[in-house]
């Protein structure tokens, strides 16, 4: 466990399956396609994006959900030699669904849709006989389960009650485990605020009836000075030297008063022990994310292979193409408010970044946008006018909207984002959030090599504690109108 976040950047309700091939986790993607990343790792140590679930907006149908509906807290499951994957897509989506494929990395199924299971956060086991048992949260009732026919999705009886938790609130997340003679029912409770944890129930049987842990919640960090807080919506995973340990998501917040976390809420990895029966988790610690460096130079007619590339409720060949000019996205009047923008994004991954983009807006209006919700965002656009390209910084805010302007000269221009965690000291600035500064200059020979600040924000407002999306900062470019030629993107982070 060398590096935690071992899932840096928003990869909420992390769920792990072991295969001949190594283990396999899967997180959380609410309205951003493709959705259900599939990351691998040969040791539990490197971890790579292999794939996506749903490459497609009819797998999830998630085009007119809203925010913070869509795609939630998955189950990965092996089995047989056929990878499992069991998903809520809430608010107006597709409903509990499962998927299937050989292969992790992809190609999945379309997925069939099981109508009894009605809450969040579906969850699947079999017992001795192979039967398929479905176990979900239904707010504010207690853990329901159901026996379901999963090559149909029929249920083979009524939801039924099966734990009403350890007594905190609002019991989800349940991940169902058979280990020896007993049933192991781990589930979060406490919100998935400062008061999440993980608890633990267990039965002889996987209906129950189940049996609260003396020592419940088996982890949480409220209350406590750690530097990971939020722990919560675990999922367990069998060591390789032996041993057991868990994945679950937390959030790691900044300044002297520990109060905003930029990424959202992240995928960590932390020691389990075993005693009387019963698990006993130790809370993760941050070891550390490693230093990163990206570039990307579009204009040798390069396309979006890496794939980290997301777009918001719609996949980003809907509006980017490479040309021999630079990448292309097509503007559709939509802009950084809408449900739909045409927003190629990436989830920011370290505490500080730096962000740099040089556009040709000549024949449209664009920009670079980082990204919490429709009504939580923070970007530079640009836009031809005459002579001069005029630059206006935006900063969203619940609504609240307020703009910087400038311009420079015709050309390109390059727009950066740089973000950096607050004093650690009991400066004034350690209060709030980390230092945000837009900035922009001229890209092009015997242009101004200097960045223009155009201005500085504290990023408390878009911090998970404020922006309340589910999510975390997304960076990336948008076109507003017209077309925008996005000629190179950088990306530098580091903790």
């Amino acid at each position: 466990m060398n590096s935690n976040p071992i899932l840096s950047g928003f990869n909420p309700d992390p769920s792990i399956a072991t295969s001949p091939e190594g283990y396999y986790v899967v997180t959380s993607s609410f309205e951003y396609l493709p959705g259900l990343p599939v990351y691998h790792s040969p040791d539990l140590e490197r971890w790579q994006l292999v794939g996506h679930v749903a490459t497609r907006e009819e797998q999830v149908r998630i085009a007119k959900v809203p925010t913070p509906g869509g795609v939630w807290a998955p189950t990965l499951r092996y089995r047989d030699g056929l990878f499992y994957l069991i998903v809520s897509v809430f608010l107006g989506g597709r409903g509990c669904v499962v998927f299937t494929a050989t292969d992790p990395a992809g190609p999945w199924s379309d997925g069939t849709v099981i109508e009894a299971v009605d809450g969040i956060d579906p969850d699947l086991a079999w017992d001795d006989d192979g039967t398929a048992y479905v176990t979900f949260a239904r707010h504010p009732d207690a853990i329901q389960q159901v026996r379901v026919d999963l090559e149909t999705g029929e249920a083979l009886e009524q939801p039924r009650a099966l734990w009403s938790g350890s007594g905190l609130y609002s019991p989800e997340g349940p991940h169902l485990y058979r280990r020896g003679d007993w049933w192991y029912l781990l589930a979060a409770e406490g919100g998935t605020d400062r008061g999440h944890a993980v608890t633990v129930a267990r039965s002889r049987h996987p209906e129950g009836p189940f049996e609260s842990a003396p020592h419940n919640p088996i982890l949480t960090a409220a209350g406590t000075g750690s530097p990971v807080q939020n722990t919560g919506h675990a999922d367990l995973v069998d060591l390789p030297g032996g041993g057991t340990a868990m994945v679950l998501l937390g959030v790691r917040p900044l300044g002297l008063a520990k109060s905003f976390s930029p990424l959202g809420r992240e995928a960590f990895l932390t020691a389990v022990d075993w005693a009387d029966g019963w698990p006993h988790a130790r809370l993760p610690r941050v070891t550390g994310g490693r230093p990163e460096e990206c570039e990307y130079d579009f204009s040798n007619g390069a396309g979006l292979e890496d794939p980290q590339w997301i777009g918001v409720r719609r996949v980003p060949a809907e509006f980017s193409a490479p040309t021999s000019k630079g990448l292309l996205l097509t503007g559709e009047g939509s802009t950084m408010g809408s449900a739909r923008p045409c927003f190629l994004a990436q989830r920011q991954r370290h505490l500080g970044m730096e962000f740099r983009a040089v556009l040709d807006v000549a024949a449209g209006a664009g920009g670079i946008a980082v990204r919490n919700a429709e009504d939580n965002w923070f970007g530079i656009e640009a836009a031809q006018d005459g002579g001069s390209v005029r630059i206006t910084a935006r900063a969203v805010v619940a609504g609240f909207d307020r703009t910087w302007e400038t311009t420079v000269p015709s050309g390109d221009v390059e727009l950066a984002i740089v973000a950096s965690p607050p004093p650690s000291d009991f400066s004034a600035g350690a209060v709030g959030g980390d230092r945000i500064r837009l900035l922009v200059r001229s890209s092009g020979p015997g242009r101004n090599p200097d960045d223009e600040l155009l201005t500085e924000l504290d990023g408390r407002h878009w911090a998970f504690e404020t922006a309340k999306g589910f999510t975390g900062r997304a960076f990336g470019v948008f076109a507003v109108d017209g077309e925008v030629l996005v000629r190179r993107l950088s990306y530098r982070g580091k903790d």
